[in-house]
């Protein structure tokens, strides 16, 4: 019967083989793609195209009818959470009030007057929701970017 100490000697040779020949590979696509004509091509006119897409995305975040809106909805979601909140809903309350904070153009400055206005259990609730409103905000803005990238 083989000893343990064979075994785990041909368990690591195999190991460091594997890596070995995966580290080659490695070396051997790159140099494939560097040596590829239309590489540096290809490369070029992405590098061109990065910064139109940033200007186009500069212009959008910033298109006064999107930021009407934005401020419609903040101004809305405000309501709505007060509503809850003098309903005695805290939960409801502090969801909207999240998503009033989520497109507020500056958060910080309504967490002050949130810190000064609410009482500090819903307050504390709301400090508790940032992390998940980040969240969600975030991959909305990615599913927003995977659909104005999709070309169907």
């Amino acid at each position: 019967m083989p000893s343990v100490r064979f075994l785990l000697g041909l368990l690591a040779a195999a190991a460091a083989c594997g890596a070995f020949a995966f580290l080659g590979y490695c070396i051997y696509l790159d140099r494939k793609r560097r040596g590829d004509p239309a590489f540096k091509r290809r490369l070029r006119d992405k590098r061109r195209a990065e910064p139109q897409k940033a200007e186009e995305r500069g212009t959008q975040l910033w298109d006064p009818a999107k930021n009407k809106k934005l401020q419609e909805l903040f101004l809305q979601e405000v309501r709505m959470g007060e509503l809850w909140l003098s309903r005695g809903e805290h939960r409801m309350g502090v969801q909207h009030l999240g998503n009033a904070l989520s497109v507020c153009e500056q958060p910080r400055e309504l967490l002050k007057v949130f810190k000064h206005t609410l009482p500090p259990k819903v307050f504390e609730m709301l400090l508790h929701k940032i992390p998940l409103i980040c969240q969600q905000f975030e991959a909305d803005m990615n599913e927003q970017e995977c659909l104005e990238d999709d070309p169907d």
